[in-house]
């Protein structure tokens, strides 16, 4: 039997305004703000939340937009889409890619924000179907971990209604139509790291009278290979990736500093630690060894937390997923490495559930090689790849994701509701 949360979002989302939807998803494409500078995309979000009867705020910790409707005695759910694009070069070759030179939205925000406004207006529409509040949230960046945290603190929920509950989803690579919910941990954190050697520069010709930091760091980079390999069990997740080394001015000088930017990936606070401490330990080592002058800095940069689903909340949405899509349509695919800062809006253990929608074209995924959906997967453009681009057959749906799963929290029997 279909639940009263089922039947409702189905018939409010019968007759979405998909190519008006899909026209706002090309604007928001062709123009990618990064990080904080979300300002049109913003406005624009914020113009249709208006437009809709939401309560709007903008500028709300930098850039972010807060909508609030009102439908009577209930919960207040929090719906979530971050906005912020990355410093990618596009090369989708889309007749609706980025107009901004060296900017893309390489990870989906655009799409993230046009679902979120589109389930928006359809709930606004619709508000005979539920009882409670609507707290509508354009979070802006995500990419540098430091968007929910600054919402919070320019007063989010002392300004607004404090949610009962918070619901967000994330556009990823795969056959689109599936809707990967994880009821526990299903995302992981990240910590970057950088490492400053410092050694003795001079003359190429002379290394006699040096310290090369760029041989050190070379020996540092090699040994941090062996930090996941032989220092964290093998029952535990972890990922350590050297992303950047800068080091030197011209080919005949040997410089004085070389600098390596590093980023870690875990599952629990206890493997991020010890990690860290080897990473101290290695450089220290290294540079002990290679006589520098002084010993190295290691430097704790951008964080974000693990992403861990409340159990009951996301049982509850996934139910409500399968009714309306199909019991086949939801899976579980375990945790991914993958970080958000979604949690951070979730102050005071608020219960959230976070889930993923897959995007990619039939056409795309039918021409990527692999005889299985995992090979497959690793080779079909993914989230920051310059080739990224979710297939617009997704919108309705990830409008109805939202839509269903503020339902399944605000319908009545739902959270105490009689």
């Amino acid at each position: 039997m279909t639940s009263a949360a089922a039947r409702a979002a189905l018939d409010l989302t019968a007759d979405l305004p998909v190519p008006g939807l899909e026209d706002f998803y090309r604007d928001l494409h062709r123009h990618p703000e990064l990080s904080l500078s979300e300002h049109r995309t913003a406005g624009k979000l914020a113009e249709r939340l208006t437009k809709a009867g939401y309560e709007t705020v903008e500028g709300v910790g930098g850039t972010g937009v807060v909508g609030v409707l009102r439908g009577g005695d209930g919960p207040t759910v929090l719906l979530r889409a971050d906005m912020d694009a990355l410093p990618v070069a596009e090369e989708t070759g889309l007749p609706y890619a980025s107009e901004v030179p060296g900017v893309m939205h390489a990870c989906g925000h655009d799409m993230h924000v046009t679902w979120l406004a589109g389930a928006a207006e359809a709930l606004a529409a619709g508000r005979d179907a539920w009882s409670g509040t609507l707290l509508v949230v354009g979070q802006p960046a995500e990419e540098t971990g430091r968007g929910a945290a600054a919402m919070v603190a320019d007063g989010l929920y002392d300004r607004f209604p404090r949610p009962d509950v918070l619901l967000g989803q994330h556009v990823a690579p795969g056959p689109a139509g599936l809707y990967a919910h994880v009821p526990g941990l299903i995302m992981s954190a990240t910590t970057d790291v950088e490492i400053v050697v410092h050694g003795r520069g001079g003359h190429g010709s002379r290394p006699e009278t040096t310290v090369d930091p760029v041989v050190t760091a070379a020996y540092i980079v090699t040994r941090l290979q062996t930090v996941v390999s032989r220092e964290i069990a093998p029952r535990e997740s972890a990922v350590l990736t050297v992303g950047r080394i800068e080091a030197g001015t011209a080919p005949n000088i040997i410089p004085a500093t070389a600098r390596i930017s590093l980023n870690l990936r875990t599952q629990s606070e206890a493997v991020r630690e010890r990690m860290i401490a080897a990473i101290r330990r290695i450089a220290e080592g290294e540079c002990r060894a290679a006589g520098c002058p002084r010993e190295p800095e290691v430097i704790l940069g951008d964080a974000f937390p693990v992403t861990v689903n409340d159990r009951e909340t996301d049982e509850r949405i996934a139910a409500v997923h399968r009714e309306v899509f199909g019991a086949a349509t939801v899976f579980d695919p375990g945790p991914a490495m993958g970080s958000e800062d979604f949690s951070r809006l979730a102050v005071g253990e608020l219960p959230y559930s976070y889930w993923f929608v897959t995007s990619t074209s039939a056409e795309t995924w039918d021409a990527a090689p692999g005889a299985d959906l995992m090979e497959k997967f690793l080779a079909v453009p993914s989230n920051h790849s310059p080739h990224f681009a979710p297939d617009l057959s997704t919108v309705a749906p990830g409008v109805r994701t939202l839509v269903s799963g503020a339902l399944a929290c605000l319908t009545q029997g739902a959270w105490g509701l009689s």
